[in-house]
């Protein structure tokens, strides 16, 4: 996998959303379990980060903290109200123990 390495898979923590720039993006990287998500890092609705909202791990979604909207970590759609519109979402694999993200442009 091309991609950019971000950081090692055990300098995330588990449930929970961190933000890197990949290539001029913002991309909040979220790890569940041995698994990564690359989602990017602004809510449709309130543009705000995601990185800072809270992962619910048993839906694979990530929730904006301002007003709630639920994001899918694997397609990027807005599950809940208000946000209507999906946010991007990018190629994220564990790589030799690193955590690689690719973004297309």
């Amino acid at each position: 996998m091309s991609g950019t390495v971000v950081c090692r898979l055990d300098e995330l923590v588990d449930g929970a959303a961190r933000r890197f720039e990949v290539d001029g993006r913002a991309v909040a990287v979220v790890r569940i379990g041995g698994a990564v998500y690359a989602i990017g890092d602004r809510c449709s609705h309130a543009d705000v980060p995601l990185s800072t909202g809270e992962v619910h791990c048993d839906t694979l979604e990530i929730e904006c903290e301002r007003h709630g909207s639920a994001f899918s970590l694997v397609t990027g759609a807005p599950n809940t109200l208000p946000a209507t519109q999906p946010v991007p979402v990018f190629t994220a694999a564990v790589v030799g123990g690193d955590v690689v993200v690719e973004v297309a442009p």
